[in-house]
């Protein structure tokens, strides 16, 4: 916990100075005051959180991170257990949404292996193959998946801290090894929208049916018992809702620990994190928990078609870019995101002034 600790201490609140002179640049821009709307507030934001009057997000990077819930058991998920390290396979030949999406705005995917409940087999490299697709995988295991939180604690507390450290650890490596101008979390884990839920309904105090949603696409039976469970759940742990270590060992997961270690330290150091849907957005929700000031480094990428979306947002004070009715998770929200912020810090670098352009000003 030390080192979380000494984490949370670097987290700074956003310079409000870079972000005031980057209103009088943009209000000085061949454009009627604020006629670019939100556009501008992400780029004015960029600047506040990276300290810098020109920022670039030429290094973007999404972190995508899975594991396995013991309360799968339960039949809370449309899908086996097994999609959860088929999907990680997927992600590291490219071809899941994420690859996709995250090639169509410029963004590396980083695949961290959690605690899927399975080894995740790398191949063995050779000369006609010097490039291994999992250049870009993480094995970053801690079990091969949580208890079934709806029995017991999902983790011990070791592992709930040890999730979040390794999260921290990933994002540092990526910096030091390749850089990091703006990050997107996103998530794969059958059972994980029920963790989810549960975490939510602890940190809020919401009524469970409030915060729980169909997830792969269960029907209304498997609603009904999905809700009953993380009822169930949160009667056997009694999670501490003062306590978001006490929250993520009882009933959350590894990828939700590690994801929130990842916006952490993006915070700590400076970097904007985009969150995509439920998952990561819980998952951030857990960070600010631990850290306020996190709030001000994040980007909201989107709503969820979850229906405890928009009260985890709430939560946060935070508001969505876009409703594209998405639910998949992944990262993919986030990397249509961070397009759009970078749209924004693009106007404010390269668009010019009306004194640059020699065009009159408003009367």
């Amino acid at each position: 916990m030390e080192r979380i600790r000494g984490i949370i201490k670097r987290i700074k609140p956003v310079d409000e100075r870079f972000m005031q002179e980057t209103q009088k640049r943009l209000d000085s821009l061949t454009k009627p005051i604020g006629s670019l709307g939100r556009l501008e507030e992400f780029a004015k934001r960029i600047t506040g959180i990276t300290r810098k009057n020109n920022p670039s997000l030429e290094k973007k990077v999404i972190f995508t991170f899975a594991a396995d819930h013991g309360v799968a058991e339960e039949g809370v998920s449309a899908y086996p257990v097994e999609v959860t390290a088929q999907m990680v396979y997927n992600f590291l030949s490219g071809g899941a949404g994420i690859n996709v999406l995250a090639r169509h705005v410029g963004a590396r995917v980083v695949v961290v292996d959690m605690g899927v409940a399975e080894k995740i087999k790398q191949p063995i490299r050779s000369m006609s193959t010097p490039k291994s697709k999992f250049e870009n995988f993480k094995d970053r295991k801690i079990n091969y998946g949580t208890g079934n939180m709806a029995k017991g604690p999902a983790m011990t507390k070791k592992e709930a801290l040890s999730s979040i450290l390794a999260g921290v650890e990933v994002f540092e490596e990526e910096l030091e090894k390749n850089g990091i101008d703006i990050a997107g979390i996103g998530d794969m884990g059958i059972g994980n929208t029920t963790a989810v839920s549960a975490i939510l309904a602890a940190i809020t105090k919401a009524r469970v049916k409030d915060v729980t949603g169909r997830g792969t696409g269960i029907d209304d039976t498997q609603l009904r018992n999905k809700i009953e469970v993380i009822k169930r759940a949160l009667r056997v742990n009694r999670p501490d809702p003062t306590d978001p270590i006490d929250i993520l060992a009882k009933v959350g997961g590894y990828e939700i620990g590690g994801l929130a270690g990842v916006v952490l330290v993006a915070a700590a150091n400076k970097v904007p994190v985009v969150i995509d849907g439920f998952i990561s957005t819980v998952s951030a929700l857990v960070a600010t928990q631990l850290a306020p000031l996190v709030k001000d480094y994040l980007f909201a990428s989107h709503k969820s078609v979850e229906i405890g979306h928009n009260i985890a947002l709430r939560e946060m004070d935070q508001r969505p870019m876009f409703d594209l009715k998405m639910r998949l998770g992944e990262g993919t929200g986030a990397a249509l995101a961070i397009n759009i912020i970078e749209a924004g810090v693009k106007i404010l670098n390269q668009m010019a002034s009306f004194e640059e352009a020699g065009v009159s000003e408003k009367l």
